[in-house]
């Protein structure tokens, strides 16, 4: 398999991460929508169980799946930037520190994703927005449909209405990509030096090097739930939120009436949500990788 870093190498990253990130958040809708209604509102159901039987009972597949046109969308530019991007600035990085690339690799590690991530979430941050407006509105306070949510957003608050969230988006997410790209590195090169060592990784099957992908981006992907749960708290809370007025006069607001331990609601949900969809990500990522003709990623 061939590894050069030329366009279209980039170029199949690109579609790898659109791939990733657009099908399994949209797998999980069910998970997101009762994780962002149980953010807004904590008592509206006691846990995800009732949660999902609950918004089934009363709105079938329609229902429990409110907001995946807006969420394929959103996920599937922001997987194109989270995992092009980052392969292109960590080529660039690599090339930049010459000899001291490998000695200060978790360096690169980190610039590349957090650049990566302020890039990706600009693509994001108008569906996502969307999304958590679509889910957590009252019944008939917003259009339950993508394209006249997104004309009512627009019609009524402008850009603004799109981007109020990207601050607390970045806050959320660059600290959860930072965590997700140098875990999982790290995480792969742990088991190929302790684990899988009867002999090299590329001699390994595709299928082992796979399963090492998955498992590695399931344990970054845990840690990832709880560095940016908070945030992530911010943002559904805030898109909820129509009209204008500041983000910080926003933020304040809503931190005064949930306090610290109200930014931790449903986390044990989102853990388990964000664990497997991680993992399922670099899974999907890498086996487009091989596909195409590339290595498995992580670890070099």
């Amino acid at each position: 398999m061939s590894d050069v870093k030329d366009m279209s190498y980039y170029v199949k990253c690109l579609i790898g991460g659109a791939l990733a990130c657009g099908l399994t958040h949209t797998a999980i809708t069910p998970l997101d929508l009762v994780k962002c209604k149980r953010q807004v509102n904590p008592t509206l159901y006691k846990s995800l169980g009732q949660g999902i039987s609950t918004i089934w009972k009363e709105g079938g597949v329609r229902g429990i799946t409110l907001g995946w046109g807006p969420t394929l969308l959103g996920y599937s530019l922001q997987g194109m930037g989270k995992f092009g991007f980052y392969e292109l600035f960590k080529n660039l990085y690599v090339k930049a520190a010459g000899s001291k690339a490998e000695e200060y690799k978790v360096y690169g590690w980190i610039v590349s994703s957090a650049c990566a991530e302020v890039i990706a979430d600009i693509f994001l941050c108008p569906w996502e927005a969307l999304k958590v407006r679509m889910q957590t509105s009252k019944p008939g306070a917003f259009p339950t449909k993508m394209w006249p949510g997104f004309g009512q957003i627009k019609s009524t608050e402008g850009n603004q209405g799109f981007y109020k969230g990207l601050g607390p988006l970045w806050a959320r997410q660059v600290p959860y990509t930072i965590v997700k790209f140098v875990f999982f590195e790290k995480t792969v090169r742990w088991f190929y030096n302790n684990v899988f060592t009867a002999k090299k990784r590329s001699e390994y099957s595709k299928a082992t090097q796979l399963s090492v992908t998955f498992m590695s981006g399931y344990i970054a992907g845990i840690i990832c739930a709880l560095v940016s749960h908070p945030a992530d708290t911010m943002v559904s809370k805030l898109n909820n939120v129509a009209g204008g007025g500041s983000l910080g006069a926003n933020i304040s607001q809503i931190y005064g009436e949930i306090g610290f331990m109200g930014l931790w609601r449903g986390l044990m949900t989102r853990i388990v949500m964000i664990g497997t969809l991680t993992g399922l990500q670099w899974w999907i990522y890498d086996t487009f990788k091989t596909m195409a003709g590339l290595q498995t990623s992580g670890g070099k």
